[in-house]
């Protein structure tokens, strides 16, 4: 591929960006290390030779992380481009930034709870499914607390604020399913590795999570069909038993659907079905439900169902600031 210097320019504001608008004040080694990578010459000649979807500074940092087994400073992985060029491309040619952040349960909880029960749930962009299983999990949310009800299951903590409803008891739920066009085995260690990869070098604590997380689903895996969420999510719905409330949930995910076109399909199908639709996404997914949100804080994601703002969350579940009026 020919060099643009056009195009090497945008991908260093790109990785300029990241490192201020994400990285920053989260992880100081991720910071460092995307401003070093706005500056290198060799590394974003490597990444322009990637197909442009491919070039996101998560895939390339997680890749990095799972061939050498560590997080990279800007030494090793100026060194990886020009010795392991080829491993590097195949990794993140083969791998998505597909991170299963399970404590993002603890901002959904109050949702699912609030709900008419049972519940019959499908996650989109499931990756390995662990969002499937907020009734196992442990929360922690300040001023209200809810033991798991599986054992050696993680407690995650999550800071509540505003006037949400907290949850007693766990939700029912009588049947889940996951929907991913390249779905990950919690059976698989290949596949777990490319988890823990995608967390960043300081957050510990997610490290923990996730792994305690796995140790428990793999006692009973959940089911994550692949499949594309415009072509296969109704086959689905339809298997999803009738006398339970169908919830379709999704976080993180449309922003991988660039087409607002298909973004609006996908949106209709759901919202023309029987199922109760909860997004968790950045801002700019739904601009239109983000226009009647409170200003949005820094970073954050926000939550809402069918259509209706109730929350801006902490995009790894670390945080529920609710807006929307009390029940």
């Amino acid at each position: 591929m020919a060099e643009d210097p056009d195009e090497l320019a945008r991908l260093a504001e790109r990785y300029r960006k990241f490192a201020a608008d994400e990285a920053h004040g989260v992880s100081p080694h991720y910071e460092r290390l995307a401003r070093s990578i706005a500056g290198s010459a060799p590394i974003l000649r490597f990444l322009n030779g990637l197909p442009a979807p491919r070039r996101q500074p998560n895939l390339l940092l997680g890749a990095a992380t799972l061939i050498a087994g560590r997080p990279p400073d800007i030494a090793s992985l100026t060194d990886m481009v020009a010795s392991r060029a080829d491993e590097l491309r195949a990794t993140m040619l083969k791998r998505s930034t597909q991170t299963n952040e399970p404590a993002r349960c603890a901002v959904l909880l109050p949702l699912l709870a609030a709900l008419p029960q049972p519940l019959a749930l499908i996650e989109v962009g499931a990756s390995a499914g662990l969002c499937l299983l907020p009734d196992r999990y442990g929360y922690d949310w300040g001023h209200a607390r809810l033991a798991p009800a599986s054992p050696g299951a993680p407690i995650f903590r999550c800071a509540a604020t505003g006037p949400v409803s907290l949850p007693v008891a766990p939700p029912r739920i009588v049947w889940r399913a996951g929907l991913d066009l390249n779905p990950l085995d919690v059976m698989s260690d290949e596949d777990t590795a490319w988890l823990e990869a995608l967390i960043w070098p300081e957050q510990d604590d997610r490290r923990h999570n996730l792994q305690a997380a796995l140790a428990m689903a793999r006692r009973e895996p959940p089911r994550v069909v692949r499949g594309d969420l415009l072509a296969d999510l109704a086959p689905l719905m339809a298997e999803a038993p009738t006398d339970a409330t169908l919830v379709v949930f999704h976080t993180a995910v449309l922003a991988y659907v660039s087409s607002i076109e298909a973004r609006t399909r996908f949106v209709d199908s759901v919202r023309q079905s029987r199922a109760v639709w909860i997004s968790n996404e950045t801002p700019a997914v739904f601009p239109d439900i983000a226009a009647r949100a409170p200003a949005s804080p820094r970073g954050r994601f926000l939550l809402a169902v069918d259509g209706e703002p109730k929350a801006w969350t902490g995009p790894h579940g670390q945080s529920l600031d609710w807006f929307a009026p009390g029940d």
